[in-house]
């Protein structure tokens, strides 16, 4: 999510790629229809700071791969920028730059535990319980295990069937004596 940018969100189809996630490998996953106006609004915010630094002459956005070499002026272009980019400037040691990179992980983790305690949610979660979660509630709702492991992203069904296993063990079908 952090190195999310700007052409990895398709409004249109509803999805997002994740690229060079776990495993180096790129992932699809779903684009909540709840968060698209929220998205969108956050693209002016990144396109209004890209032109700011354009004007500015901040150096170009980091591209992988040596695209930077095979396509010069992509690093200006709105589609490569980060989707969450960071408020301040640093210097790229690989090319002895000055670029926006995205926000760090730290400040994200920052924003989740103040999230927790805002809602008075008392137990330990971090970004990646999100992850679980998300695989989690789509069990719950009964999508077929095949499809999940797409959205997850696991390669063998049995890292998959994992949460299929903790389901089981804590689902609905075990109740309480006290509530009979």
């Amino acid at each position: 999510m952090l190195r999310l940018r700007v052409k990895d969100v398709d409004f249109g189809m509803g999805y997002l790629v994740i690229r060079d996630a776990k495993g180096a490998k790129d992932r699809t996953t779903l684009l909540p229809k709840s968060l698209i106006t929220d998205l969108q609004n956050q693209v002016i915010v990144v396109a209004k700071l890209l032109e700011l630094d354009i004007a500015r002459g901040v150096d170009a956005v980091y591209l992988p791969h040596l695209l930077e070499r095979k396509y010069p002026d992509a690093g200006h272009a709105l589609g490569w920028q980060y989707m969450f980019p960071s408020n301040e400037l640093s210097k790229d040691p690989r090319a002895n730059a000055i670029r926006r990179h995205h926000i760090y992980s730290t400040s994200l983790q920052s924003h989740v535990k103040s999230a927790l305690k805002e809602s008075r949610i008392h137990k330990h979660a971090s970004c990646h319980t999100f992850r679980h979660s998300f695989a989690t509630r789509l069990l719950q709702a009964k999508y077929d295990l095949k499809q999940i492991q797409t959205l997850m992203g696991h390669t063998d069904i049995r890292t998959t069937e994992i949460y299929l296993h903790v389901l089981d063990e804590l689902g609905d079908k075990v109740k309480s004596p006290l509530d009979l």
